[in-house]
């Protein structure tokens, strides 16, 4: 968006609208990642291993990936609207679905095609929101939707975990599917029509604006700030079992701990946003100190209390950069911003599975001690991408 049209937005944030992109936010990330309490619920009732299961993590994501950089291409073509509506209807028709079919073949196609609606909605709403709002309040609007995203952490898992021992991984599929429902008819009514980022553009979008060299560089550093937050995502209740030996009641309270430190660098990072003028530098210092939070997490084994409490920094230091980087890369033309978004997304998946993949081969060669130096080095990696884009935005 122009400065220019940045300027004729109102200053009072939509709110609704951004309650709306929480929820949807919420449902599509719970869609997936709240099927870690049900592994091993999932493998005996569909006669395969729990690897097995376990594995629709990389089939969503990828399927995610796919679709959102899709999605936001064709936002920029066909409005935002229709796809902020259909993806989340759909998205729960995959839930149902999936509660219903009785083997994992058929599970793990409908896991992906939820994946794929998934995807298709959350770079479409971010752009959504961008659009709705002033860039000075850019930060706090998209920190509040990211926040969406956080929570499934703190409130989906546990949620999932207490309902599904009553109705089981079938039935709490069906509650999701609710809840995406819920998110489908929210968006209905807070998404509006005939205005900008809605309807079919009269001037057709260029592939070239949107893939400068600015949003190439944002996008490859947003790759290596993902694995350095997923390594600890994905690990770190292991990382917490093979240092201490921690079962798994002991480690629900840090867990919690753990994704509390990433919704409060979420919020606190957007009001930082819009409030530093340099948000790239902002970006760069954040993943700067989360690389040296890191070397002291994998590699300091005092006891578990600090371990937990390092844990805690360490995310938070990642997320506080984060509302900062969307709101630079939200920073384009209005007619492309759903594409840039949308390869956001595509690019976080690949963060994603990076993050599974380097995890795993550098337990079995340094183990957890290797995280430290891996982590601090992409860090540091993400840091200088970012000073590189301040750089070729300023030139």
């Amino acid at each position: 968006m122009t400065s220019t049209a940045s300027r004729t937005l109102p200053l009072v944030l939509p709110w609704a609208l951004i309650g709306a992109a929480c929820l949807g936010s919420f449902a599509a990330t719970s869609s997936g990642t709240t099927r870690a309490p049900f592994l091993l619920e999932m493998s005996q009732d569909l006669g395969v291993s729990m690897p097995l299961v376990a594995n629709l993590v990389s089939l969503t994501a990828t399927a995610w990936g796919i679709t959102s950089a899709l999605g936001g291409w064709l936002s920029d073509r066909i409005g935002r609207r229709p796809l902020l509506i259909a993806a989340p209807f759909a998205l729960a028709l995959s839930l149902l679905v999936q509660a219903w079919v009785g083997s994992f073949f058929w599970v793990a196609v409908w896991a992906a095609v939820g994946g794929g609606c998934a995807g298709a909605f959350t770079g479409v709403i971010f752009a959504e929101v961008s659009g709705r709002v002033h860039d000075s309040q850019r930060g706090r609007a998209l920190g509040w939707v990211m926040s969406g995203q956080s929570l499934t952490l703190v409130v989906g898992v546990p949620l999932a975990a207490g309902i599904g021992a009553l109705i089981g991984w079938r039935g709490w599929l069906v509650c999701v599917a609710g809840l995406s429902l819920v998110a489908c008819l929210s968006l209905f009514f807070t998404v509006g029509r005939g205005t900008a980022g809605h309807t079919r553009p009269t001037v057709r979008p260029s592939l070239r604006s949107a893939l400068s060299p600015r949003v190439l560089a944002l996008l490859t550093t947003g790759i290596a700030e993902r694995i350095c937050y997923g390594l600890a995502a994905v690990y770190f209740a292991t990382f917490l079992q093979a240092t201490y030996g921690m079962s798994l009641a002991e480690i629900a309270i840090p867990l919690a701990v753990f994704a509390l430190g990433n919704v409060a660098g979420t919020l606190l990072g957007g009001q930082i946003a819009d409030r530093v003028r340099d948000r790239l530098m902002t970006f760069a210092a954040a993943m700067a100190l989360s690389g040296v939070a890191a070397l002291f997490l994998f590699m300091w084994h005092p006891g578990p209390a600090v371990s937990v409490a390092l844990g805690f920094v360490y995310v938070l230091l990642n997320a506080l950069g984060r509302p900062s980087f969307m709101a630079a890369l939200a920073a384009v033309p209005e007619d492309v911003r759903g594409t840039v978004l949308g390869l956001n997304g595509t690019s976080a998946s690949i963060g994603w599975i990076g993050a599974a993949g380097l995890g795993a081969a550098m337990i079995g060669w340094a183990g957890f001690d290797g995280f430290g130096p891996l982590a601090a080095a992409l860090a540091l990696l993400g840091a200088v991408g970012a000073l590189l884009s301040r750089r070729t935005a300023a030139s």
